[in-house]
């Protein structure tokens, strides 16, 4: 059976948002071009962890592709709540960085969990 391409791109992404929490804490503030806030780390390895248990242990496109739908509605409320200042902005505090790759990725996701989850 051939892996869907929701599949492939949650095997991809899930450990690059592990990564992306990881990396929060450990570059210093200064040099850092995202937000290295602690909720914000915690929630990226927290979904990360959840998107790569889906992707590996249960290999389902209709799994995959709710949680790349639903990550990526979630990173352009991310981008919203950004524009606007509301929650939860001031837990994450979004530089600019984050606001463009929530747009950009936000779309993305959505539009394979939609256009290729598999009937």
């Amino acid at each position: 059976m051939e892996t869907s391409l929701n599949v492939k791109v949650l095997s991809f992404f899930g450990p690059i948002l592990i990564l992306a929490g990881i990396l929060g804490f450990v570059i210093p503030a200064e040099y850092a071009l995202m937000s290295g806030e602690p909720a914000y780390n915690y929630f990226h390895i927290g979904f990360g962890v959840l998107g790569t248990l889906i992707a590996y242990v249960s290999k389902r496109d209709q799994f995959a592709s709710f949680f790349n739908v639903g990550f990526g509605l979630i990173d352009l409320l991310q981008f919203l709540s950004s524009f606007t200042k509301q929650f939860p902005y001031e837990y994450f505090l979004p530089k600019t960085a984050d606001d463009v790759l929530h747009i950009v990725i936000g779309l993305a996701l959505v539009a394979v969990g939609v256009a290729f989850k598999e009937k």
